[in-house]
């Protein structure tokens, strides 16, 4: 393998949405960063199984609804 090519793997701490940490190895960040997370499994409806909303920041499902409202959907 190629010396120098390969970027620096360290431990950094992330931070969950309900404030927990843990620690793991990444390449993100400098040695002892702390990630913090907008959206995580134990937030987000596709790992919870809810029915809770995710904003529709750009209006795209808006205007999806829009373009295609006489179809039926």
């Amino acid at each position: 393998m190629k010396k120098d090519i390969h970027p620096d793997y360290h431990m950094i701490e992330v931070k969950m949405t309900d404030g927990t940490t843990y620690q793991c190895r990444s390449t993100w960040g400098a040695e002892g960063d702390t990630l913090s997370l907008d959206i995580d499994p134990t937030s987000h409806p596709a790992w919870t199984g809810g029915s809770a909303r995710l904003m529709d920041a750009g209006g795209r499902v808006s205007k999806f609804k829009n373009k295609y409202a006489g179809l039926g959907f």
